[in-house]
C-alpha cells in the first residue's frame, strides 16, 4: 500500500467539504471530514493527521479556539480556511500557530499547492511529493520513477500517465479520462496511442510486462492501477 498523507478537514459546509475532499483524494491524499469543532477535536485525538484544514466559522465554536487547543498539544501543520476577510482574524490565527491562511472562495489547485508547500516546510517532503507502492516509488517533484531505488526511464507523457493512474489507485479510468488527466485532447496523438503509452509504462515498472500486476486492463472500460503490494 502507498504511504498517504492524512488530511483532517474541519468544515461545516457539506458541499464544499465533499468537493474538496474528492479533489484531494484524487491527488493522492487520505481525507477525513469533520463537520464541527467538537467532532474535529475528537478526530484529532483519535487519529493524528499529517495536516489540518480548519474553517474558522463552525456551528459549535470558533476555529481559532480549535487552533489554540491543538497548539497546546501538537505541532501538526494547520491551514485556516474561511470566508471571513478580517485581517485581524488572519493575524490572530497565524499568531496562534496556523501555518497558512486561505480565503474562500478558492481554487482547489491553489489549496493543493499550499498543502504541499506547508508539508515541505515541515520536513514532510516524502508525504507531499512521493507516492510509494511497495518497491515502486513515484516522485512528483523530481518526476522520477524508481524500483528498489533504481531509476526507470519514462518519457514526460508516460510519467504523466503513470502519475495520473497512481494518484487514483484502485479506480478504473477510461482512455478519455486518462487523456484529460495528462492534458490531451481530441487532436493530440495521445488520443490514438494511449494503449502504446500503457505498454511502455508497463515495460518500465512491471517485473513481467506481459503479466502486469500494477497497471491492469479492465476490458471495455480502461485501466486501473492496482494497490497490491509487491
Amino acid at each position: 500500500m502507498p504511504t498517504m498523507t492524512r488530511i483532517l478537514m474541519i468544515e461545516d459546509d457539506d458541499r464544499l467539504a465533499s468537493m474538496v475532499a474528492a479533489y484531494l483524494r484524487d491527488a493522492g491524499f487520505e481525507v477525513e471530514v469533520a463537520g464541527d469543532a467538537g467532532s474535529g477535536v475528537r478526530a484529532l485525538e483519535a487519529n493524528a493527521p499529517d495536516i489540518v484544514l480548519l474553517d474558522l466559522m463552525l456551528p459549535d465554536g470558533d476555529g481559532l479556539e480549535v487552533c489554540r487547543r491543538l497548539r497546546a498539544t501538537s505541532s501538526v501543520p494547520v491551514i485556516m480556511v474561511t470566508a471571513r476577510g478580517d485581517t485581524t482574524d488572519r493575524i490572530v490565527g497565524l499568531e496562534l500557530g496556523a501555518d497558512d491562511y486561505l480565503a474562500k472562495p478558492f481554487d482547489p489547485r491553489e489549496l493543493l499547492a499550499r498543502l504541499r508547500a506547508v508539508l515541505r516546510r515541515h520536513g514532510d517532503d516524502h508525504a507531499a511529493d512521493v507516492l510509494r507502492f511497495g518497491r515502486l516509488e513515484i516522485d512528483r517533484a523530481a518526476r522520477r520513477v524508481s524500483i528498489d531505488g533504481q531509476a526507470r526511464e519514462l518519457t514526460a507523457r508516460q510519467f504523466d500517465l503513470l502519475l495520473a493512474m497512481a494518484e487514483r489507485a484502485g479506480r478504473v479510468l477510461s482512455r478519455e479520462q486518462l487523456i484529460d488527466a495528462v492534458g490531451g485532447d481530441g487532436s493530440d496523438p495521445l488520443d490514438r496511442t494511449i494503449d502504446v503509452h500503457v505498454v511502455k509504462v508497463r515495460a518500465a515498472i512491471e517485473d513481467d510486462p506481459k503479466h502486469p500486476r500494477r497497471v491492469l486492463t479492465v476490458r471495455g472500460a480502461g485501466y486501473v492501477f492496482a494497490k497490491a503490494q509487491d
